[in-house]
């Protein structure tokens, strides 16, 4: 599943390509291969994992399909992860670049301006023979849907995530679990493959990051990641508009729709043994009756999650008659990430989430059944 070719100049320790192995495709110009930042080391990935996956991707010929996916409801992470590095592939010469996600083709408004939108396609129109599917921000084939088709088709399948559950479905799987976001793994590659950073490049990647790390200040925002940041700024992007357009503008009718979402928020003081739970649901009929698309109800997780009384925050949001996307985090005293694999979700320890079916409170009293077992102190 993970054919792979000689690289020209050869391969330094980890992927690296040696200085001498400037190469392209198509007759587009040569990308140098000295860059003035060394390839990330990430914890979790092997060298040989590395390794694997730029001789994949140098073997592909300027007429090969390459399709890109990320997870159903996309995020932050998921979209400009994936749209940094197609836009990656194309520097290097690429030309047949798709890229997709499972489900309604509904880009959420904050990343509708992204750099590469253009590469996206609905599920239906991804290529259905590709020389190779990168898959990004995915933890398990369930989060690809119709997609997961495309897996054993394709001759070589990379993965790049930093989920903890991630099950290693792909052939080739790029997984660093104390990575801050997805994008860290895609420009740790795309520095492998020796592909400079430029302001498209540069501004999907940061969104990626900003958003996955809650604008920098969750607990994996390490100096590595603010070195990224600086790395990224420097193109020229705009963090300021950025923020802006990605955490500070919402519509009126989202403003309002979470006013009662918030408002009917309920707190359980004893559940976590003593830690303490908080909770809150929002329906289909709170999004029609405020116009709105399912995109705004993401960020409501915040401001659940700041009650002082809770360790753990529970945000359940209505797909359709009877199932729900639940959204979970954690301070720290619970591995919210346990509660979700056990109820056939994944995550992080401290972000987590997992399909729920029933009603909002017989989906929450599954949570804290499994809270005492899931204490981390």
């Amino acid at each position: 599943m993970t054919a792979v070719s000689s690289i020209p100049g050869g391969m330094a320790p980890g992927g690296v390509p040696r200085p001498a192995s400037a190469w392209s495709f198509g007759g587009a110009a040569p990308v140098s291969d000295g860059l003035d930042r060394a390839p990330a080391v990430i914890g979790g990935v092997a060298d040989l994992e590395w390794a694997a996956a730029v001789d994949a991707i140098r073997a592909l010929g300027p007429d090969d399909e390459v399709q890109l996916i990320c997870h159903v409801n996309p995020d932050g992470d998921a979209l400009g992860s994936m749209l940094g590095f197609a836009l990656g592939l194309r520097r290097l010469g690429l030309t047949r670049l798709r890229a997709t996600f499972p489900g309604d083709f509904d880009v959420p408004e904050p990343y509708k301006g992204l750099p590469g939108s253009d590469l996206l396609v609905p599920e239906h129109e991804a290529y259905r023979a590709p020389a190779l599917v990168l898959i990004f921000d995915v933890a398990a084939e369930s989060r690809l849907g119709a997609l997961v088709e495309l897996l054993p088709v394709a001759p070589v399948v990379i993965v790049l995530d930093h989920h903890a559950s991630n099950t290693g479905f792909g052939g080739i799987n790029l997984v660093a679990p104390r990575a801050a976001a997805t994008s860290v793994v895609a420009e740790a590659l795309l520095t492998r493959l020796g592909v400079p950073l430029d302001a498209e490049i540069a501004e999907c990647l940061y969104v990626a990051l900003s958003t996955d790390t809650g604008s920098f200040k969750f607990d994996l925002t390490t100096p590595e990641v603010h070195e990224l940041a600086a790395r990224l700024i420097a193109t020229g992007i705009s963090p300021a508009e950025i923020s802006r357009r990605i955490f500070d503008t919402r519509p009126f009718g989202a403003m309002k729709l979470s006013g009662e979402v918030l408002g009917r928020a309920r707190l359980d003081a004893g559940a976590a043994g003593g830690r303490g739970l908080v909770w809150t649901w929002a329906t289909q009929a709170d999004l029609e009756r405020h116009a709105q698309k399912p995109y705004v109800l993401e960020s409501l997780i915040d401001p659940v999650r700041s009650v002082a009384e809770a360790d753990v925050a529970v945000l359940v949001k209505e797909m359709k008659a009877g199932e729900w996307a639940v959204s979970l985090r954690s301070k720290g005293a619970v591995d919210v990430s346990k509660v979700a694999v056990a109820l056939g979700g994944g995550g992080h320890r401290l972000a987590a989430g997992f399909t729920g079916h029933g009603s909002p409170e017989e989906v929450v009293q599954q949570v804290k059944d499994l809270l005492e077992g899931a204490l981390t102190q």
